[in-house]
C-alpha cells in the first residue's frame, strides 16, 4: 500500500512540473496546463501525507 501511495504521489508531483515545460515549448495550451496542474495538486496533497508521516517510537 505504501508503494502505491508513493507512485501516485510522484505522478501527481510530475503533473505539477511537466505541464509548465510543455506550455513553455508550445506543446499544450494553457487551459490544459491548468487542468493537469490541478489534478496533480489534488493527487499530491491527498496521497503524500499518508506515506510522509513521521513514525512513532
Amino acid at each position: 500500500m505504501n508503494l502505491i501511495l508513493k507512485i501516485v504521489s510522484f505522478i501527481g508531483l510530475a503533473l505539477t512540473v511537466v505541464p509548465s515545460y510543455l506550455v513553455f515549448k508550445n506543446v499544450i495550451e494553457f487551459q490544459v496546463h491548468t487542468l493537469l496542474m490541478f489534478i496533480g495538486m489534488i493527487l499530491w496533497f491527498t496521497t503524500a501525507p499518508f506515506w510522509m508521516k513521521e513514525k512513532k517510537l
